[in-house]
């Protein structure tokens, strides 16, 4: 009886021991870019943010196999770094996003639906992220493509297709509306890791 009592009792003890959450941090590294792609009604353009790096820390948790992964933190990226290739077409860029209002364009990690396999030359895995852009959030499921090199720098590309209107914002136009942007933007975004 009274190892029953005992057995019972370590049961009641340990079950109420939290589980341990496994952590990974990676930083930001150096090389990091957004480029945005879309069309008028005349022709396409593409405006990039070359090179942006923050010394930002995102930390992976829940790290089990075949499992979705807390994935937090976020990057700000100048909206006054984005560059057209057209000082006219960055111009209005620039107005529409509200650069002088919103100087910032936010990505918030949220989610892996599973923790990338290092040992596969490059590799498609789901995630999901919250932009927040002239001052209004929304969150989307991003297609990344990720690896890992030789040096242990971790490649991570993620492409997402966004509008104007997700973020209640007017698409550019030029002489009085004879040339407009369509509605849809095609993101990509490519960041460079390090594991701490």
């Amino acid at each position: 009886m009274k190892s029953i009592l005992l057995l019972v009792l370590l049961i009641a003890t340990t079950s109420f021991v939290p589980r341990r959450v496994a952590k990974e941090k990676w930083v930001v590294l150096k090389g990091c870019t957004l480029k945005i792609a879309g069309s008028t009604n005349i022709n396409k353009f593409s405006c990039e943010v070359k090179e942006f790096s923050n010394p930002d820390t995102l930390q992976l948790c829940n790290i089990e196999k075949g499992s979705p992964i807390s994935f937090t933190g976020s990057l700000a990226l100048p909206i006054f770094s984005f560059d057209c290739n057209n000082n006219m077409m960055t111009s209005d860029l620039r107005k529409t996003l509200k650069a002088s209002e919103f100087p910032m364009l936010k990505i918030s990690f949220l989610l892996l639906n599973k923790y990338p396999d290092f040992t596969a030359t490059q590799e498609r895995i789901d995630g999901t992220v919250c932009i927040v852009l002239a001052g209004v959030a929304k969150t989307f499921i991003v297609n990344y493509r990720i690896s890992r090199d030789a040096g242990k720098v971790i490649h991570l590309t993620g492409n997402q297709t966004i509008k104007f209107s997700d973020f209640g914002l007017d698409r550019p136009q030029r002489i009085g509306g004879a040339v407009k942007a369509k509605d849809k933007l095609d993101v990509e975004f490519r960041i460079n890791f390090r594991m701490i």
